[in-house]
């Protein structure tokens, strides 16, 4: 055997390692979760298993492919950054044309999936995040700091996608689900977004204000939605989703992370918005594992 020959299993298994990196698959796979979590509220815990699996797969597709076409539209950029240079299309590891089709096919098969096997409406929706991801969130990110807020509603929609899985509806109940999502993106962006204000520098992003070398507008902005989130997170009780025990739990993390918030906002350092970034990362999975204890069923 030739050490061409031998050597071709390491260059297809380095191939499907990169198409899964593209993926994003720790962001992908806690949209799902997300979805899904959301789908068992709006069923009352009555979530039967087709429709659950159904829901987590396609929004997981869909998600993939918004993902991996992010990567192509910002290849150029992501090969400027240090933290991004190392993905498949700036390491060289895929061609573009690659990325392009695959997130392309991805995200159709996505959305079909949600269309035929769920319902029309969730499928419109995950149609409606990659479209606010690609056509708002990242043209602006060059723009004006208002991106981040148009980041957001991408982020908040699997949420949204679960409810309307079960529902078949747009309503009060899934409203307060993409309000507690959204409010939940903002600190968790701009924690980031403060921790590489210089990387983004390098490439002309303005997902914070660049008059502002104090971080205290991003402080504040940090805080304010915080306090939105202690405001809404009590939302699924008050509309008699959840019960007691999620609303105290809810209150009580998300008053948890205010603090942690407040405490950046009084000398926004990288470690203080690192604290607020890992603090976004342990507050909405509480918050999802409150809502599944402690579901009303009906």
């Amino acid at each position: 055997m030739t050490e061409s020959t031998s050597s071709q299993p390491a260059r297809g298994l380095s191939r499907l390692r990169a198409y899964y990196e593209l993926t994003k698959p720790g962001i992908t796979g806690y949209v799902m979760i997300s979805a899904g979590a959301t789908a068992y509220v709006a069923a009352a815990g009555n979530l039967d298993m087709w429709t659950a699996i159904m829901t987590m797969g396609g929004t997981g597709a869909a998600t993939a492919g918004a993902l991996a076409l992010n990567q192509y539209v910002e290849r150029v950029v992501d090969g400027i950054m240090i933290r991004t240079r190392d993905r498949p299309l700036p390491s060289g590891r895929l061609k573009p044309i690659e990325a392009k089709v695959f997130g392309i096919a991805l995200l159709v098969v996505g959305v079909a999936w949600l269309g035929y096997f769920v319902h029309w409406l969730p499928a419109a929706l995950a149609a409606a995040s990659a479209a606010a991801y690609h056509l708002a969130y990242t043209p602006l990110k060059t723009r004006h700091h208002f991106a981040t807020l148009a980041g957001g509603v991408p982020g908040a929609f699997p949420m949204l996608i679960g409810w309307t899985a079960v529902t078949s509806s747009i309503d009060p109940g899934g409203l307060v689900m993409f309000a507690i999502g959204y409010a939940w993106q903002l600190p968790h962006v701009l924690g980031l977004s403060w921790m590489l204000r210089e990387d983004h520098a390098r490439v002309g992003f303005k997902l914070i204000p660049s008059s502002d070398p104090q971080g205290k507008t991003v402080g504040r902005h940090m805080v304010a939605w915080l306090v939105i989130l202690v405001l809404v997170s009590g939302g699924p009780t008050f509309l008699g989703l959840t019960g007691t025990v999620y609303l105290i739990g809810a209150l009580g993390v998300s008053t948890i992370y205010l603090i942690v918030g407040m405490g950046a906002a009084r000398e926004l350092t990288d470690k203080a918005a690192r604290r607020v970034f890992f603090g976004s990362l342990l507050y909405h999975p509480a918050i999802l594992v409150l809502m599944l204890l402690d579901t009303v069923r009906i």
